[in-house]
């Protein structure tokens, strides 16, 4: 019978390759070593909202605008985009106001026109009646052209304007008529009409 006898050189790397299979195996069994927790992923926006566009206030950004449902009926104002985020962070970062949450889903109201917004406040229109060259004052059929013909039709000669003043309650216009020592004047409002003329100087001198 023949027994086979390994070189000692042979042996010891065997010796040295079992002992780091060992070692591995107790480093991962190390219980001090750090746990890896995966991270916890977006909530998905539940089919009880019902989600507009690709992204708020961008395409591909995390928040949606969110529309009517009954979910949201009671947070629906004409004042404001009601945006759904995934988490406080994103909705916070809109500025607006957190109202409530919906399976996860925080939702948030931004003022139109507020920075996030992606709608635009409307401009208010002016209230001043506009002329047809849309100036009230001095435009085509505007304050100083009424006052011109209230002068005119207390009978006078008309030469011009003398000058306009303006202030909050009312548009002074002053005219010039020929052989009058003081000028006539008519007060204009805001709204075009015009009042009386009156002359501005002693009586007599008109």
């Amino acid at each position: 019978m023949r027994i086979s006898v390994l070189p000692l050189t042979t042996l010891g790397m065997m010796a040295a390759a079992l002992s780091a299979c060992g070692s591995k195996e107790n480093a991962s069994a190390d219980p001090n070593a750090p746990t890896v927790v995966a991270s916890a992923e977006p909530a998905p926006f539940p089919v009880s909202l019902t989600v507009v566009g690709d992204g708020y206030p961008n395409s591909g950004d995390a928040c949606r605008r969110i529309g009517e449902s009954a979910a949201t009926v009671d947070w629906l104002d004409d004042s404001a985009d009601l945006v759904g985020c995934p988490t406080d962070a994103d909705a916070k970062a809109l500025g607006g106001r957190i109202v409530g949450n919906v399976e996860g889903i925080s939702i948030v109201t931004v003022p139109v026109g507020g920075p996030g917004s992606t709608m635009k406040a409307p401009v208010a229109e002016s209230t001043s009646p506009k002329t047809a060259s849309g100036d009230l004052v001095r435009g085509k059929g505007g304050l100083e052209q009424k006052c011109l013909k209230k002068v005119a039709a207390e009978g006078l000669n008309v030469i011009g304007t003398n000058r306009i003043e303006e202030s909050e309650a009312a548009i002074e216009i002053y005219v010039n008529v020929e052989g009058a020592d003081a000028p006539w004047r008519c007060l204009g409002y805001r709204d075009g009409t015009v009042g009386p003329a009156e002359f501005t100087g002693s009586e007599g001198g008109a």
